[in-house]
């Protein structure tokens, strides 16, 4: 898995790239304007943060959030990693993480009053387990689909995991959480038009800011 972020507000010209969920404790090692954290548990490889970012990929100046690194571009931070003396390699990872889904089938979370667990298509030949607690889940809708490896704009990453207990792979997404332009502000999932966009496509997220007019 391969997430990445850029913003030059917040923290200056640094790339934020990481490959796993954050361990308890971590090991920190820098080299030729590279930071490498792995685990310290056994080793295994959370991430990198490349400063001076933009001299490796000058496109850099035009994003503020999430990037997502094409193989190119990941080909060009594996060579900076490897001329800083890093053998740990990242992988480009460029499949959609906003994608529309459909509730195809819904039930009762054994050990929860008010999740949901639903069966969501979001490809033709892939349907996934997803945990969801919106007061407007219901079978035969349209979503918004973030899959693990997604960052919400509040910077949240999904992951795969758990919700009490049963296994919930991505999350189903609320215009709140999506912060779609002039929303309401309540809870709720943001339920796509069915003429649209198909299950399985990326989402279009300027098309979704003009769902809700103006004030």
């Amino acid at each position: 898995m391969l997430i990445s972020s850029y913003n030059p507000n917040e923290l200056g010209d640094i790339l934020v790239v990481i490959t796993a969920p954050d361990a308890d404790d971590q090991i920190t090692k820098i080299a030729d304007d590279v930071a490498q954290i792995t685990a310290e548990k056994d080793g295994a490889l959370l991430g990198y943060n490349f400063m001076n970012a933009s001299k490796i990929l000058p496109e850099l100046t035009s994003e503020n959030g999430q990037v997502f690194l094409d193989a190119a571009q990941v080909e060009k931070l594996n060579a900076k990693l490897q001329e800083a003396g890093f053998d740990k390699l990242l992988t480009a990872d460029e499949d959609p993480k906003f994608v529309v889904g459909y509730v195809e089938k819904i039930t009762d979370h054994p050990k929860s009053d008010h999740l949901k667990v639903t069966q969501t298509r979001i490809a033709d030949d892939k349907t996934v387990q997803i945990v969801c607690g919106s007061p407007n889940v219901a079978e035969g809708i349209k979503v918004v689909v973030a899959r693990p490896g997604a960052m919400m704009p509040d910077g949240k990453i999904i992951w795969p995991g758990q919700l009490m207990g049963v296994d919930s792979d991505g999350m189903l997404c609320g215009f709140r959480e999506l912060r779609i332009k002039n929303a309401p502000d309540e809870k709720g999932l943001f339920i796509i038009p069915d003429d649209w966009q198909e299950v399985g496509e990326p989402v279009d997220f300027a098309k979704a800011d003009t769902f809700y007019p103006e004030n």
